[in-house]
């Protein structure tokens, strides 16, 4: 099942759930130390999907200055292959069609999975970065853009 909540409208399960998969994905399976769980939580909005009461697939959306951003995009190991990441840039974009139309997007993509993206309309500009100890490639689409 899936599911698209505010950081209030989680509950402690879902929330204990999504850290649990983000820290076993982008800290201990990609070996980065890094302070994981941060203030955006907060004023983002958290799609995931639920399968046998675990969460399998995972982003959170929030605004930025100007534009939006997306970020913490998972699929769990286990779950890899079955198209989940397709299906939760679907519901990505459906809630930036519902609340943030107007708004361009502007994400940092970790340089391995830049094609995903573009496969949804990013363009990568500039040179890869170091974040958080990963090559990461600023990505942009502009605003009215879904696919």
């Amino acid at each position: 099942m899936w599911s698209i909540k505010t950081f209030s409208e989680l509950t402690t399960t879902e929330l204990y759930a999504i850290y649990e998969l983000r820290v076993k994905t982008f800290v201990v399976e990609q070996q980065r130390i890094y302070q994981e769980v941060d203030a955006i939580d907060l004023a983002a909005y958290h799609v995931f999907k639920t399968v046998n009461h675990k969460i399998v697939a995972y982003a959170r959306i929030f605004k930025e200055a100007d534009h939006l951003s997306f970020g913490r995009v998972v699929v769990d190991q286990k779950q890899r292959g079955q198209h989940l990441g397709t299906n939760l840039m679907s519901h990505i974009e459906q809630v930036v069609q519902d609340h943030y139309s107007n708004l361009p997007i502007q994400i940092e993509a970790q340089v391995p999975v830049q094609g995903f993206y573009q496969h949804f309309g990013f363009t990568s500009s500039g040179a890869p970065f170091l974040f958080n100890h990963t090559p990461h490639i600023k990505m942009t689409k502009p605003a009215l853009q879904i696919q």
